[in-house]
């Protein structure tokens, strides 16, 4: 059996993880009695935590908010998603965010066990952060955090990274994690074609490690993130589009962020934007923040969409 001190914090980790347990659930979870679990509260309530209690058949425990901020208890995966949270924020145009963000991202670094310490460092030296500024309103894709962790141990080990992306197999070179708009992009390259490529890692599932070393090339880029988000805006999405644009490409590029678009002038007055999004209603609402005459060809999905938005708002003002 754990001793008191080891026991507590188990609780208090528990409470934290969920609003609310019934003292059988928490006894059964640290094999101990109720009546150990109700002593246990007790310890923490004198130790300053609001623990708050329903008695009754039904009756549960909940902690609640105090005068003070208690100690966080946090699993492994938990602890790194709070660092990377940090650490983005930290690059917040907003000063006081950035700042406090800064402060809070020393004060868990200082406290992280060796292993994490370690994994936090290699995902801070092999990832680059990029500003989100771009607006672009799909669902946060969700993926493992066991695979960020296992790419950038690749990259920092320069060992062949072997996956399915798409339900295809591939196998690359990795070389850095691009952070952007809450999704993570690798810049691989495939030995085999010679040829870099963009991953988001939400479609990527690992496959068994190589163990195999490679040579790092030189980057087709010096500047990594122009060079992903590029390669976002062709490719990156699930959903890909050229918009022809009634106005000069100057005016165009001025609008939008150029992680998500590509602007190519046709003459004087005319140019096409090459953009994409997640999903063909977010591209339809998209073009029409250009504020701009467009016209549409393709894909035929997007072109029905927006037939059917211009339909909708026509009837919105008639």
């Amino acid at each position: 059996m754990i001793d008191t001190s080891a026991r507590l914090l188990a609780l208090l980790s528990l409470l934290q993880s969920r609003p609310q347990w019934s003292g059988t659930e928490l006894a059964a979870r640290l094999e101990v009695t109720t009546r150990t679990i109700r002593n246990d509260i007790d310890r923490l309530r004198n130790l300053g935590y609001p623990v708050n209690a329903e008695r009754g058949v039904h009756g549960s425990y909940r902690l609640g908010a105090g005068a003070a901020l208690p100690p966080l208890l946090l699993e492994d995966d938990e602890a790194i998603a709070v660092v990377l949270g940090l650490r983005a924020a930290s690059t917040s145009a907003i000063e006081r965010v950035a700042e406090s963000s800064a402060v809070a991202l020393a004060k868990l670094e200082q406290v992280l066990p060796a292993r994490l310490r370690r994994q936090v460092a290699t995902l801070s030296q092999v990832t680059t952060q990029v500003a989100d500024d771009a607006g672009i309103p799909d669902a946060d894709p969700r993926f493992d955090p066991e695979v960020l962790t296992a790419v950038a141990a690749a990259i920092r080990d320069t060992e062949w990274l072997r996956f399915e992306y798409d339900g295809e197999p591939r196998l690359v070179e990795p070389y850095r994690l691009v952070s952007w708009e809450r999704r993570w992009y690798l810049l691989g390259r495939d030995p085999d074609a010679d040829s870099w490529g963009v991953f988001r890692l939400d479609r990527m599932v690992l496959r068994m490690r190589t163990g195999r070393r490679f040579a790092p090339q030189p980057l087709p880029e010096d500047d990594v993130s122009a060079y992903v988000m590029r390669a976002v805006a062709y490719e990156g999405w699930a959903v890909h589009a050229r918009i022809t644009v009634l106005a000069p490409a100057s005016e165009v590029s001025a609008k939008i962020n150029p992680a998500v678009g590509i602007v190519e002038p046709v003459d004087d007055e005319t140019c096409v934007l090459i953009t994409g999004a997640d999903s063909v209603a977010t591209m339809a609402v998209y073009v029409g923040l250009l504020d701009l005459d467009i016209r549409v060809d393709q894909p035929p999905e997007l072109v029905e969409r927006m037939r059917a938005l211009s339909r909708r708002y026509g009837d919105a003002v008639s």
